[in-house]
């Protein structure tokens, strides 16, 4: 098997939160340019209806789950729904999240911050928990985190310090997963992405200007990145190229966390 060939995921079954947009749109299109069939979980059936359309003209299987995974019970009906389908999952992308409210930590609301670390944490912990134990079972699988350079460090400009703890919880828990796993054939593994272009960040960054150029003037190589560029990353980590890594964290970030 040549080295190219280690990268494919034909046969394979990948199920990716937030899959119809932004950076989770963009994983699912290179993990199916790989190889791999998809589940898709999405809050809006429309924008997974059109993600689907065009992952289909691939040629692999797309199934897609309605499904608001930022709560508990709906991560949980997600997998559920998943599960069902009858196919085995073989990758899970936990990429949903965000940021959403700037309020000063010491002002932040108890039910917001419960709120906040659900959808960036809790929600990746049962997605690992239900897909995660047919995998154990099955011994073979790959778990990838989608967690933030807001992890290591705290981001300047930005109030209220719910998303930098529950990435970098969320950091711990792919470190604690991939060693308990190890031997047991799953490896459990996270991208840390700076700042993308996605429509999110357009409409943060059109509000406030002066923080997008300070941020912009802070990476050295002088540019956001594009969704596209985090695809080879969740393949490669997907798939038998990083057959030996495991507990490890992949940072994207055009070098912002170098300064």
């Amino acid at each position: 098997m040549g080295v190219l060939d280690s990268f494919r995921l034909t046969g394979k079954t990948a199920f990716v939160t937030g899959g119809s947009r932004g950076l989770g749109r963009a994983m699912a299109q290179a993990l199916a340019e790989a190889g791999a069939d998809l589940v898709l979980v999405g809050r809006d059936a429309d924008s997974l209806a059109v993600a689907r359309a065009e992952l289909c003209e691939l040629g692999r299987q797309v199934h897609t789950v309605t499904a608001d995974v930022s709560t508990p019970a709906g991560a949980k009906s997600a997998c559920d729904s998943a599960l069902s389908l009858g196919v085995p999952i073989d990758v899970l992308v936990n990429n949903v999240g965000g940021r959403r409210l700037d309020v000063p930590t010491e002002d932040f609301p108890l039910d917001e911050w419960q709120r906040m670390y659900d959808l960036n944490l809790t929600a990746a912990l049962v997605c690992c928990q239900e897909l995660g134990k047919p995998m154990l079972a099955r011994g073979t699988g790959s778990v990838i985190n989608v967690t933030s350079i807001a992890g290591p460090i705290a981001i300047k400009g930005i109030r209220g310090r719910h998303y930098e703890s529950a990435k970098a919880a969320l950091a711990a828990l792919t470190r604690s997963l991939g060693a308990d796993w190890a031997t047991r054939g799953v490896r459990v593994n996270a991208i840390a992405p700076g700042v993308f272009e996605t429509d999110p960040n357009k409409k943060w960054f059109a509000t406030k200007p002066d923080f997008r150029d300070s941020f912009l003037e802070h990476i050295p190589m002088g540019r956001f990145g594009v969704p596209p560029e985090l695809g080879p990353a969740v393949v490669f980590l997907a798939s038998d190229a990083s057959s030996y890594m495991t507990a490890a964290t992949l940072v994207i970030d055009g070098g912002f966390t170098a300064w």
